[in-house]
């Protein structure tokens, strides 16, 4: 079996679903507003989406977990709209969807692609001298989760979450010019909250009264980030092309 061949069976072993049809168009604009998604029942629609974000949105990926081989040229600033029906009337949930648009990339845009294990800066999330300032859940304590605006903070409140969990909200909720990876040797699941200004805010327009996400897991939390470089598993990207015909 050719390399080739040999790659393109393994870009598509895990993806056992597939689309029964999918339409796949350039979007010609304009660009109010990208990656919109929306799911109904067996049907499923992705508006104004980089291929960029659709491999992301496949592999379930943050965008340092993404890297190309070569520049994938033009392909970098196209937009596509892609309708597509599972087989059958049933609901899928999104999980499932992700599946299915993987086959459809390796089918009809061609993608091919391996991973690699790549260091990269990052920010280790790790205990503080005097320890953490969070308590155990109840052994009784349901798992939940809630985001929420306060001014110009946003805050993560968690119950029964885990030290990884936290390490992967921050960038998500409260912004991150690194990925955050868990260090802080704690097992267990904890009752938390964590408020920060969005990095973004701070740069835009600082304000006095603005808490950076360092100083908010330091004095709140009673932990730390701090700079480190680690080993992050990342989608190489070999080949992309433009979708085949519908």
């Amino acid at each position: 079996m050719t390399r080739a061949l040999v790659a393109f069976a393994l870009c598509t072993a895990s993806f056992a679903q597939t689309f029964e049809v999918a339409s796949i168009r350039v979007h010609d604009g304009p660009l109010y507003r990208i990656a919109r998604y929306s799911a109904s029942g067996a049907r499923v629609t992705y508006d104004t989406w980089p291929i960029l974000l659709l491999i992301m949105e496949a592999h379930g990926l943050r965008r340092y977990q993404v890297a190309f081989s070569t520049a994938p040229s033009d392909l970098d600033t196209a937009y596509y709209d892609i309708s597509a029906k599972a087989e059958g009337n049933a609901p899928r949930t999104r999980a499932e969807f992700r599946r299915m648009l993987g086959a459809l990339l390796a089918d009809r845009f061609h993608l091919r692609f391996h991973w690699e294990d790549r260091e990269i800066p990052v920010y280790a999330l790790v205990a503080g001298k005097k320890g953490p300032k969070f308590k155990p859940s109840a052994p009784d304590a349901e798992y939940h989760v809630r985001v929420g605006v306060t001014g110009r903070n946003q805050f993560i409140e968690a119950t029964k979450a885990t030290m990884e969990q936290l390490a992967d909200s921050i960038p998500d909720v409260l912004g991150s010019d690194r990925p955050i990876v868990d260090r802080t040797g704690l097992t267990g699941v904890y009752d938390f909250r964590l408020e920060a200004t969005l990095l973004g805010h701070i740069n835009r327009d600082p304000d006095a009264s603005d808490l950076s996400i360092f100083t908010a897991v330091q004095e709140q939390l009673g932990l730390k980030l701090e700079p480190q470089k680690a080993a992050i598993q990342v989608l190489v990207v070999d080949h992309i092309g433009k979708p085949s015909a519908n």
